[in-house]
């Protein structure tokens, strides 16, 4: 088997952060919480695009819910924008999620949606509405490209920092200023 046919590691879990030269309007500074990736595509969650719309005036649910915690929604990418992700820093009981690492489990339970919208504030827990998905080899090549860089899962990035601050802050973590990343010939960064 040569080189070029063999599958690229599969990285995820992690975080993909956006490179300044990254223009497209739905991840320009963006911060992905990337949960699979392998040889059929890849999927994530875009964690830094906070709305100020809170999750129950747009969450439909029979019976109505009856509380608001104040929830806040969030976009979680531009694929499926009507499709809702749970993140939560805890296992849920009861309720199906799957753990995408130590810290993060991923939900799409009506249960545990009512109990986030009408229970006390969990501080680590969010709704994302839509997601970013790539096609067999995509993300791939743009890694190659240099138009990511993809770090180590950082609960603290994840759930505690601003979503103003996310993408500075996870660059920064890598060692990096934000601000002398630049791009050289044929959009290679350096």
């Amino acid at each position: 088997m040569d080189a070029s046919n063999i599958p690229a590691p599969a990285l995820a879990p992690s975080l993909l952060v956006s490179m300044p030269q990254l223009h497209d309007p739905n991840f320009e500074r963006s911060v992905i919480l990337l949960c699979e990736h392998g040889e059929h595509g890849a999927f994530g969650l875009v964690l830094n695009r906070r709305t100020d719309t809170p999750a129950s005036a747009v969450v439909r649910m029979s019976p109505p819910v009856s509380a608001d915690c104040g929830l806040e929604l969030w976009i979680g990418g531009p694929v499926e924008p009507d499709r809702g992700w749970i993140l939560t820093g805890t296992q849920p009981s009861d309720i199906e999620a799957i753990q995408v690492c130590d810290g993060i489990f991923l939900s799409t339970s009506p249960l545990l949606l009512r109990r986030l919208i009408e229970g006390p504030p969990q501080p680590r827990a969010r709704l994302l509405t839509g997601y970013a998905g790539w096609g067999a080899g995509q993300l791939d090549a743009e890694l190659a490209a240099s138009a990511w860089l993809n770090a180590d899962i950082d609960l603290d990035i994840v759930f505690d920092t601003s979503s103003d601050d996310m993408w500075e802050a996870a660059i920064r973590r890598l060692g990096a200023d934000p601000t002398l990343l630049q791009t050289g010939g044929g959009g290679v960064v350096h």
